[in-house]
């Protein structure tokens, strides 16, 4: 499936801020309902609970992933000065 990609201390303060952005967001939106910002704020709040509680992070993942790839294919002939420019023919 996959492997956790944060760490124990950010685990729990995932935790704690999305159980207190939480919180706050309930508190507002049960007393004015027809405000999507605080909506909004709930689900970005549970998100983070979940982040930390399954301690992986789905943008830490995309950044790992994305360096991994890209410099991959790194070779020293891409920076050498004597290379020769090949040309294609396209007919």
């Amino acid at each position: 499936m996959f492997r956790p990609n944060i760490g124990i201390v950010n685990a729990l303060i995932r935790i704690t801020c999305g159980f207190s952005v939480l919180a706050w967001a309930t508190s507002k939106y049960c007393k004015k309902p027809w405000r999507d910002a605080y909506l909004i704020a709930i689900i970005l709040g549970a998100m983070k609970v979940g982040e930390g509680i399954l301690r992986f992070c789905p943008i830490t993942y995309l950044f790992e992933n994305r360096n991994s790839y890209f410099f991959e294919d790194d070779d020293e002939d891409y920076f050498d000065g004597d290379v020769e420019e090949v040309t294609y023919n396209p007919s």
